[in-house]
């Protein structure tokens, strides 16, 4: 039985690869041309625009996963079927049952790779993308921390504690430089909102510093006049999409403690946590369309069916997160649903067959 799962599992992966080497070109090629209008913005060259694309590959695979497992299956065992060779396994005593551990067994492979994939590779991989790129095209990023931000801003250093939604800010520092490249002014900031197109710093106490003495000077508010727009700001923001599930809880258990809406980080860990197991029902549908009412037809025309289903679960997920967050649904319930009814649907399918 282990020259079967090898030989299933071998046309399954070329599949896959085959799938997903095409989609990937496309979207990177398409990447890489919106790129190319970013170009000779600060030191963002050709090269660094192929590096940031680059860079976006691992992304880029963790989203494709599931519908290229759905498209890499379906043509695998297609290739099976149009050979009449799942035919002969069921001849020669195969169970179905047993043909359908055998996939499966390739899709729990993928559900692992995706999982890795999104926890460990990809967030680093986007993050540094965003980075890189924003330094480049901005040239005034100097050193950023994990969970703050360091830049220049003409004569002074700014130091940013915290990031957060809604365009603010928490912890400001800004080191002012005088003549002769010392400190000359300290301003501290407990938030900052960026309110008409400019940055207003809250509860600031100012430090002005001589040779002789230090005064002090306290303010309610403050206008904020730096070049630092919240776009620049934004490349250290915690984006859901690029961060892991681990680095989701993490933040979202700061949000709550610090008062604030961390609906859209919930649906996001959520989203991520079933995404591996998607990418495994994804799989396990195709296995139906195989053995089921596309059996007499053409590879192309199970690709093709493949396609919209898997284009159809992709809308239907992103309309139930959107949904859930505009009415406050459970998000366990958001994310958990879509598989579920693809499960089941599957399922059917195959108890029918069956």
């Amino acid at each position: 039985m282990r020259i079967l799962d090898r030989y299933i599992a071998r046309h399954i992966v070329m599949g896959i690869m085959l799938v997903m080497g095409l989609l990937l070109s496309l979207f990177t090629v398409f990447s890489f041309m919106d790129e190319l209008s970013r170009v000779g913005s600060g030191n963002y060259e050709t090269s660094g625009a192929v590096l940031y694309v680059l860079l976006l590959i691992p992304g880029l695979i963790y989203q494709l996963f599931p519908i290229t497992a759905l498209l890499g299956c379906t043509i695998g065992l297609g290739v099976l079927a149009s050979n009449s060779e799942l035919t002969t396994m069921r001849a020669a005593g195969i169970s179905l049952n047993r043909i359908v551990w055998s996939t499966m067994k390739v899709g729990l492979v993928l559900v692992v790779l995706t999982l890795i994939l999104g926890e460990s590779i990809a967030p680093v991989s986007e993050q540094y993308a965003r980075t890189f790129r924003s330094v480049a095209i901005s040239d005034k990023l100097a050193v950023r921390g994990k969970s703050q931000l360091w830049a220049r801003d003409n004569n002074s250093f700014v130091n940013v504690r915290e990031i957060l939604p809604g365009e603010r800010l928490g912890g400001i520092f800004i080191y002012e430089q005088g003549s002769d490249h010392q400190v000359s002014r300290i301003v501290h900031a407990q938030s900052a909102a960026f309110q008409k197109n400019q940055w207003v710093l809250e509860n600031v106490v100012s430090s002005d510093l001589t040779s002789k003495q230090v005064t002090y000077h306290r303010q309610k508010k403050l206008i904020w006049d730096t070049k630092l727009s919240p776009d620049l700001l934004s490349v250290v923001t915690l984006h859901p999409a690029t961060m892991s599930i681990h680095g989701l809880y993490q933040y979202i258990n700061y949000l709550n403690k610090n008062g604030l809406d961390a609906a859209t980080y919930e649906y996001a860990m959520w989203g991520k946590i079933v995404a591996p197991f998607v990418t495994g029902i994804m799989v396990f549908l195709a296995i139906p369309f195989v053995f089921g009412p596309l059996r007499s037809v053409g590879v192309g025309h199970r690709v093709l069916v493949g396609a919209l289903v898997g284009i159809g679960f992709y809308l239907a997920n992103q309309m139930f997160s959107y949904v859930g967050i505009v009415y406050n649904f459970n998000p366990v319930m958001s994310a958990i649903l879509p598989a579920a009814f693809a499960f089941f649907i599957a399922y059917w399918m195959l108890r029918r067959v069956n």
